[in-house]
């Protein structure tokens, strides 16, 4: 695919390991965050050359496609501060999940979600302008970009109500290693998201944390 200007909203881990992702993968990356001069982002900074970073309204501004990937709790917060009108048009991948704060109940988080919604949905109706897609919420940030399973290549889950946004999503998708799945509209946020639940459980019960999902069809 097309290098391009990528805006990545977050820097906790899965923000700076996607956005070392893109970078290695030709793209141009400008990391969004509450504090540009705080001591993670300079030392992912000086390991991650050229990549720049800013607040959120400057990575979103900047970015020709944008990640969001915060505390689920926090992301309309995030959409604030980085402007709405800076999202227009643009494809957005949601990688946030609604975990509540609480802990762990034998091995399954508590979500802030019911059943029949989404924060897929919710991040959707704060940017109605741009084209949402919820993607690599489904694993963690170490298995995110380029994993080797001996089993194969491992699906990626993704959703979002416009085909053209997520046939870019699936290009990065495969770029990162991953084969991705094409649920339908961001409604199926409300299927995808518990993904994580499920695959967080191995960990908590286990501490495995190496797995990946594979749809199989025949």
């Amino acid at each position: 695919m097309v290098d391009m200007k990528i805006g990545v909203l977050g820097s906790g881990i899965v923000g700076r390991t996607l956005g070392a992702g893109f970078l290695k993968h030709g793209h141009q990356v400008k990391l969004g965050t509450r504090d540009p001069l705080d001591k993670d982002v300079a030392a992912w900074l000086a390991a991650n050359s050229p990549a720049t970073a800013g607040t959120f309204a400057d990575a979103a501004s900047y970015g020709e496609l944008l990640l969001v990937a915060v505390k689920g709790q926090i992301v309309d917060k995030v959409i604030e501060l980085a402007k709405a009108e800076n999202f227009t048009g643009k494809t957005v991948i949601d990688a946030n999940n609604p975990i509540a704060d609480a802990p762990p109940v034998k091995g399954v988080v508590p979500f802030t979600t019911g059943p029949n919604e989404s924060l897929g949905e919710k991040v959707q109706a704060l940017i109605p302008k741009a084209h949402v897609v919820k993607a690599f919420n489904s694993v963690g940030s170490a298995l995110m970009v380029n994993p080797h399973f001996e089993q194969g290549t491992p699906s990626m889950f993704l959703c979002g109500d416009d085909d053209g946004a997520k046939d870019q999503v699936s290009q990065i998708i495969r770029q990162f290693g991953w084969e991705p799945v094409d649920c339908g509209g961001i409604i199926a946020s409300r299927a995808i998201e518990p993904l994580c639940m499920l695959w967080l459980i191995p960990g908590f019960l286990k501490n495995q944390w190496t797995h990946a999902f594979k749809l199989l069809t025949r």
